[in-house]
């Protein structure tokens, strides 16, 4: 197993047993104290259980090598669990949503704990925290943003917990309780926001599309490098989890063996691999030189990255 999985699976049990102290934590306080509002707080914490076990369960499948189906691995399951987890974070913050416009709407109020329901509260946001920053950690770190949406959830997750201590301070202190579900309100907006960004940025990679253009002027500029390679066009990048998987043509002299074509398509692959981390395969395609393809697929040129920074 490599070290990127390893850590996967630290930051997934991490999350894990995290989330299920503090579910439990919630839940028996709240039942105890007589407060809805935190016993609902613990069963959104318990969702977070399950949302780790499932990238539990992702480490292991994406640590699986290719094999006659999956030619190219199985790191794609990271980004369909992150696409259920987008999803996840979207129903949680529709149901905040529609469970408070309910409340404003029939003008009931929020329970009010009692003083052990606020120490588990403060607890919840402190321990939250801590979860959000070390998925966000690891996340960045290894390239996965599966831990990176979940991170972004929990964040959420702190929200509504503070949502639910403002409500507290707004009723007790400045005696405005519907400032409580107005907070909730502009909570569960926020969570909508982030699992609409957490959809965005795996439905890119999902469908094969890429917007660095880092990435793709370090192509060009390692072609330049190799001698007899030439022209470098229609150049694809697409990630698979943390691994890129890239394509482009390049142009040499026409009357050239083809070993010595291939030699240059491999010095080509080389300076690549060089140039850019976690590269998965480099495909490089020979052309002679001047050779135009009618209804050749789509891919960049580096005229165009140029005219796209210009």
């Amino acid at each position: 197993m490599t070290d990127r999985l390893r850590a996967i699976r630290r930051a997934s049990l991490i999350s894990l047993w995290g989330n299920a102290a503090l579910a439990v934590s919630k839940i028996v306080v709240g039942v105890f104290a007589g407060s809805l509002a935190v016993v609902g707080d613990g069963i959104d914490s318990s969702t977070d259980v399950v949302i780790s076990f499932m990238t539990l369960l992702v480490s292991r499948y994406v640590a699986k090598p290719s094999d006659r189906e999956h030619p190219f691995g199985h790191g794609r399951a990271e980004t369909i669990a992150t696409s259920a987890l987008a999803f996840i974070v979207f129903f949680a913050g529709a149901q905040l949503f529609i469970r408070t416009l309910e409340h404003l709407v029939n003008g009931e109020n929020r329970e009010v704990p009692a003083l052990a329901a606020i120490y588990v509260t403060v607890f919840s946001i402190v321990g939250k925290l801590l979860l959000a920053w070390s998925q966000k950690y690891s996340g960045e770190k290894h390239g996965s943003q599966m831990l990176l949406a979940n991170a972004r959830n929990m964040r959420g997750d702190v929200l509504i917990s503070a949502a639910i201590l403002a409500g507290l301070f707004f009723t007790f202190v400045l005696d405005m309780p519907i400032l409580d579900p107005i907070a909730a309100l502009l909570v569960s907006l926020w969570i909508f926001k982030e699992g609409l960004g957490i959809f965005r940025t795996v439905n890119m990679e999902l469908m094969d599309g890429n917007t660095d253009k880092a990435l793709y002027r370090s192509i060009f500029e390692a072609v330049r490098t190799v001698d007899g390679a030439g022209n470098p066009h229609r150049a694809r990048i697409r990630k698979i989890a943390n691994l890129y998987d890239i394509d482009l043509d390049i142009e040499v002299y026409s009357r050239m063996r083809v070993d010595e074509a291939h030699a240059i398509a491999a010095r080509v692959e080389k300076a690549i691999r060089g140039r850019i981390d976690n590269v998965f395969d480099v495909m490089v395609h020979i052309e002679p030189e001047g050779n135009t393809e009618e209804n050749e697929g789509y891919g960049l040129s580096e005229d165009e990255i140029q005219e796209d920074e210009t």
